[in-house]
């Protein structure tokens, strides 16, 4: 008997120390967010495309992130080779977590060698990139964005971009 009377004791007080309380403060999760995206490509003439973009931001509301975004790109064919970097600030809002209006400023160094006539230039170049897109859920605070950005400095006979317009796939963690 003194060996049941001890192990519902045991029980019993387990239980007790298991509960959640109610009312207790709720710790405020972290607000620093983390992430970005990789890009890699193939094409005619021996051409390669790699490019890695990490990304912090902060939330300052529930639905506002701010922080900052670097990019760096790698590109090489047969006739060029080419090195960009660029860092800038960035500004997103959330809506039912399912979308995301964006606003990015990028500054570029631009590194370029043409191959064929043995011609190097360095220039820079500001972007600033306007759009949004669609986000899914992949983990608890984890998500995928998919969108389209347009930016609105770009000129057709001075960028070294081709276009304005950019889709982009990226992940974000800490939303």
């Amino acid at each position: 008997m003194k060996k049941f009377i001890i192990s519902m004791m045991l029980m019993v007080s387990g239980s007790v120390f298991s509960q959640i309380s109610i009312g207790a403060p709720v710790q405020e999760s972290n607000k620093w967010t983390f992430g970005g995206g990789i890009g890699l490509g193939f094409g005619s003439n021996s051409s390669f495309y790699l490019q890695a973009s990490p990304r912090v931001g902060y939330r300052l509301t529930e639905d506002l992130e701010a922080g900052a975004v670097g990019s760096v790109s790698w590109q090489t064919s047969d006739y060029y080779r080419s090195t960009m970097f660029g860092i800038g600030p960035f500004v997103n809002y959330y809506i039912a977590r399912s979308f995301y209006l964006s606003a990015n400023f990028q500054h570029y160094f631009i590194n370029y060698k043409d191959k064929y006539y043995d011609y190097k230039y360095n220039r820079e170049e500001n972007a600033l990139y306007l759009g949004g897109g669609y986000m899914q859920r992949i983990g608890n605070n984890s998500f995928m964005q998919i969108g389209l950005m347009y930016n609105v400095l770009w000129k057709e006979n001075s960028s070294v971009f081709s276009n304005g317009l950019v889709p982009n796939i990226g992940f974000v963690v800490g939303l």
